[in-house]
């Protein structure tokens, strides 16, 4: 049978006018009546609040003000449309009402993740940046296991190079390489006697009790997360009400920076080319690129899954509302 839904709230006038309407209706016309209170569910509250009375009768909505020909006309091309397609036995049009009237415990389960979705991106950042950090604080107590099980893990997800990594309980946070040209302090070469960079080595290298331990993630990589993670938190704040970045604001100040900053030092790996073609970024540059890419990156996408997760919130807020009602 049809199903006519309407959505309206106590005292709108309109709103009663129109469920009169359909209840003299019902008696011509064979459809079922669900009438929806938007003020007992915030997201129906705002997605209808400025437009009820919402009639919806099959794939067709009214709104606002709706006389009786309207009405009319709509319930029967409603059900004139259901009759044809289950006389021509569509199952999956069968399927899609049937769905559309159930409220399933997978659908709670898409309900509740469409709500926290953003606390758990939030957490999971929070874990990926600050598990690293556990790495030297392990070595630096003399735990070595669960240090090295956290260098096992991060290896595959960060190249771990010594020399363009944070270290912790030593003289110096980092120590980089020569070509890099920060004076001042001991660098890569310094501190392992070699003038020749060993990339294996550089990775291997975790530090001692002088120089400090090394964090799990490079420079680049805390960057990025950790900037991720502090826009989930801002856009927790703001109530996820914070709009997308253009994507071309992302493309140049997000991508652009550390890209340059990044491929330009890949020649810088290999000891054969010329000097004047070798080049190394700084911990300070690679913050910088890192930060804003991450930040711009989370700006960019976060509200966008919102958006999407905003429109399966409304979906599946109307059938839970539909249920109820049903069961009434």
């Amino acid at each position: 049978m049809t199903t006519v839904i309407v959505y309206s709230r106590a005292g709108c006038e309109p709103c009663k006018k129109t469920i009169e309407l359909l209840e003299n209706l019902k008696k011509e016309y064979s459809f079922d009546l669900v009438r929806i209170d938007i003020d007992s569910n915030k997201e129906l509250s705002k997605k209808y609040g400025k437009e009820i009375p919402v009639v919806k009768i099959g794939p067709y909505t009214l709104n606002g003000i709706i006389d009786e020909s309207k009405l009319i006309v709509t319930i029967k091309a409603a059900i004139d449309r259901d009759h044809q397609l289950i006389e021509v036995g569509d199952k999956e049009y069968q399927k899609r009402i049937s769905s559309g009237r159930s409220f399933t415990s997978f659908d709670r389960f898409s309900l509740k993740l469409s709500k926290f979705y953003i606390w758990i991106i939030s957490f999971f950042l929070m874990l990926y940046v600050g598990l690293p950090f556990l790495a030297p604080v392990f070595l630096n107590n003399g735990a070595e296991l669960p240090a090295k099980i956290i260098y096992t893990i991060y290896k595959p997800l960060c190249h771990q190079l010594a020399f363009r990594s944070w270290f912790i309980f030593g003289e110096q946070p980092f120590y980089p390489r020569e070509l890099a040209g920060i004076e001042g302090i001991l660098s890569y070469e310094d501190i392992t006697n070699s003038s020749e960079i060993n990339i294996r080595e550089a990775q291997k290298f975790n530090g001692n009790d002088t120089l400090g331990y090394k964090v799990a993630l490079c420079e680049r990589d805390i960057a990025i997360y950790a900037s991720m993670l502090l826009f989930s938190i801002a856009f927790i704040i703001s109530g996820r009400r914070i709009k997308p970045l253009p994507w071309y604001i992302w493309i140049f100040i997000g991508l652009v920076p550390i890209a340059i900053d990044g491929i330009s030092q890949l020649p810088g790996l290999a000891s054969s080319l010329p000097s004047w073609f070798l080049r190394e970024s700084t911990p300070l540059l690679r913050t910088i690129t890192g930060t804003l890419f991450g930040f711009t990156t989370a700006w960019y996408l976060f509200p966008l899954i919102e958006e999407s997760m905003n429109d399966t919130r409304i979906v599946l807020e109307e059938k839970r509302a539909y249920q109820e009602q049903k069961m009434i």
